[in-house]
């Protein structure tokens, strides 16, 4: 199948929205992953003083992780579907977010001004058209010494992990999602995995955008050498 890329895929981002969540609460660990990426950013303390852009932020799962960790950081959160982050910015916050409609390549055409101490991707970057002028963007906003980390589905490239995610959206997500009416997106979000870097492809992909010390971090569970933390650091 052709991958969903820019507008296409936002609008059907938007048309899943209302029942996005719904899919997303039936998948053991996933909000724990998030927090463990979230404490990965090793920002000290409860972030008070910080600037963190969350890029992506979707429906605000990756927002309500970095919010458990850095209570008291300053948040910024952007995403290109309108309808993801209207249902973001209508959860209850502990602690005010900001809220910006703006795709990972338009960040400051839409008023997002570095620079942020850390800078948290959460299910991003396998889904734009040109990975490497998104990390060149975002290394941009970062502070020197500032911190990036990615939470991605990305395989570890054994055949066993790539028969597992197939498995499982074979046999769940895809018919899944034909049933909430949204089986064009979640057909993308299958396929855009495995197309994808393998997990040490993309830390090398983050090295070449000029990030240090990458680390390239499993998370447990059925998903590990499926789903990872990459973490790096601009210099400073």
């Amino acid at each position: 199948m052709t991958l969903l890329r820019d507008e296409a895929l936002a609008g059907a981002f938007d048309r899943a929205a209302p029942r996005y969540d719904t899919l997303v609460a039936l998948n053991p660990g996933y909000h724990a992953h998030l927090r463990r990426s979230a404490r990965r950013l090793g920002l000290p303390g409860d972030g008070a003083g910080a600037r963190v852009l969350d890029v992506g932020c979707g429906t605000g799962a990756s927002t309500a992780a970095l919010r458990a960790v850095l209570p008291r950081a300053e948040v910024t959160a952007a995403d290109a579907s309108a309808g993801m982050l209207a249902r973001a910015a209508g959860k209850p916050w502990a602690a005010p977010v900001t809220f910006v409609h703006a795709s990972a390549e338009r960040l400051a055409e839409e008023g997002v001004r570095g620079p942020f101490d850390a800078v948290f991707a959460a299910y991003l970057l396998r889904n734009v058209a040109d990975p490497d002028a998104v990390l060149a963007g975002l290394r941009g906003l970062l502070a020197p010494g500032g911190r990036l980390v990615v939470h991605e589905y990305a395989l570890s490239g054994r055949r066993a992990d790539r028969l597992v995610w197939n498995a499982v959206c074979r046999g769940f997500v895809a018919p899944l999602g034909n049933a909430l009416g949204d089986g064009a997106l979640y057909r993308h979000l299958w396929r855009s995995v495995v197309d994808f870097d393998t997990a040490g492809a993309f830390g090398q992909r983050l090295a070449r955008a000029g990030f240090r010390d990458v680390r390239v971090l499993p998370l447990p569970g059925w998903q590990t050498g499926i789903t990872y933390t990459f973490a790096g650091r601009v210099p400073a």
